[in-house]
């Protein structure tokens, strides 16, 4: 499986944070509608319980299928400075959002188990290395 957003980058708190989607404790920031934060897991892994499904993003044309739909999934903004792609070696790159633009998150939910999944669309760019990008949203 290729890796896409494997890493993001945002500040909390005045807090710097680097998290990475292996890294079990991983969180991501969600802007709530009172303008707070609240950092909710970064999907879910293999080796974790839960209903929820496995791994850390939502593809676009799957919410739009419905798949997601038994999960009751909110749209949400993630409130992230920087994402990280590796490239076709393995090569990990940051890339900045500029100011006014967020990445879109999907809060899935099951009883009481919440998570949040990175928004993915098939990149625009001739010649992507990855088939999925982080989907980027601006207003």
């Amino acid at each position: 499986m290729k890796t896409m957003c494997g890493g993001v980058y945002y500040m909390i708190d005045g807090q710097e944070v680097r998290t990475y989607f292996p890294n079990p404790k991983a969180r991501l920031p969600v802007k709530k509608k009172d303008g707070g934060i609240e950092l909710l897991p970064w999907g879910r892994r293999k080796s974790q319980a839960g209903k929820l499904p496995l791994g850390g993003w939502a593809r676009l044309e799957s919410i739009y299928e419905g798949r997601w739909d038994k999960w009751f999934p909110t749209p949400v903004k993630l409130q992230i400075s920087q994402f990280m792609e590796k490239d076709i070696e393995g090569n990990s790159h940051w890339f900045d959002l500029t100011p006014g633009k967020w990445v879109q998150g999907l809060v899935a939910h099951w009883d009481n188990e919440r998570r949040v999944y990175v928004v993915t669309v098939t990149p625009e760019m001739e010649g992507a290395v990855h088939d999925r990008w982080p989907r980027i949203m601006s207003g």
